[in-house]
């Protein structure tokens, strides 16, 4: 049963609910969304934007990258198979059953890890650029969590790169037609979506207002390089959830930001 915007009770455990369900969905999800996706591409979001065309990242080369939400991969295996020196994890291990699947068929090799992004496997100043694709960040409460922990893993220097749902898009609901123009949400009320089965707890989603991102990435110690909220392509047909060519062109949907660790 869908609550949608409701308050988590005390024994409520979104992580562990979140894992659970993009393990279970997993199949479902790579189904009805994989050839958006592809299996060895790198898309930033519903846009279609590709790290191929606009080089989110920098150059890469003799860098160590680190993605985290990486779902089944695609992003890490587009990486590896241009000779970059990447590391993929992700916290729901039926997501990363497809990976190693995707990995085998198409004769890649990388390390992945199941890991929660607020408890990462590695060392301090481990990597030279941590990144994500709508991973991980709408999962968590507290962005600081995950922001902290980036900064650890990254080399002095090194660049934590993300796109994320645009933060306008809580006000709306997930409908892309015009009949979704209509704010049904305030921006400012930070009450949780979650989907419960009786009473267990099954999904949740948080919103971060864009204040939010801002100030747990400075709080964290980050310097933020940029923002860009990348517009609706022309003729651009894809529907995904709320994004499409009828109301995207109007309100953002993709938020995604480059921050450094400064170099001392």
């Amino acid at each position: 049963m869908k609550y949608g915007h409701h308050q988590l009770s005390s024994v409520d455990n979104p992580i562990v609910a979140n894992e659970k369900w993009w393990s279970d969905n997993a199949t479902d999800y790579l189904a009805e969304h994989g050839s958006i996706l592809g299996d060895e591409d790198f898309i930033w979001g519903p846009e279609g934007l590709r790290e191929a065309d606009i080089e989110f990242l920098g150059d890469l080369s003799n860098q160590r990258v680190l993605e985290i939400g990486a779902g089944a991969a695609q992003c890490s295996r587009y990486l590896a198979r241009n000779g970059i020196d990447v590391v993929a994890t992700d916290l729901a291990p039926g997501m990363l059953e497809h990976a190693e699947e995707l990995n085998h068929k198409y004769s890649v090799e990388f390390p992945i890890f199941q890991a929660d992004a607020r408890q990462l496997p590695f060392d301090d100043d481990s990597f030279d650029v941590v990144f994500t694709s709508f991973g991980v960040l709408p999962f968590v409460p507290d962005l600081n969590e995950v922001h902290q922990e980036i900064y650890r893993v990254l080399r002095p220097g090194g660049l934590w790169a993300y796109s994320a749902l645009h933060p306008t898009r809580w006000m709306f609901p997930d409908d892309p037609t015009a009949t979704g123009l209509t704010a049904v949400n305030s921006y400012f009320d930070r009450t949780p979506y979650i989907e419960r089965s009786h009473t267990r707890l099954e999904y949740a989603e948080f919103h971060h207002t864009l204040a939010d991102h801002i100030n747990s990435l400075i709080e964290s110690g980050f310097t933020i390089d940029e923002l860009f909220e990348p517009p609706w392509p022309a003729g651009r047909t894809v529907i995904w959830g709320g994004w499409g060519p009828e109301r995207s062109p109007i309100i953002p949907g993709t938020l995604m930001v480059r921050a450094g660790k400064p170099h001392s």
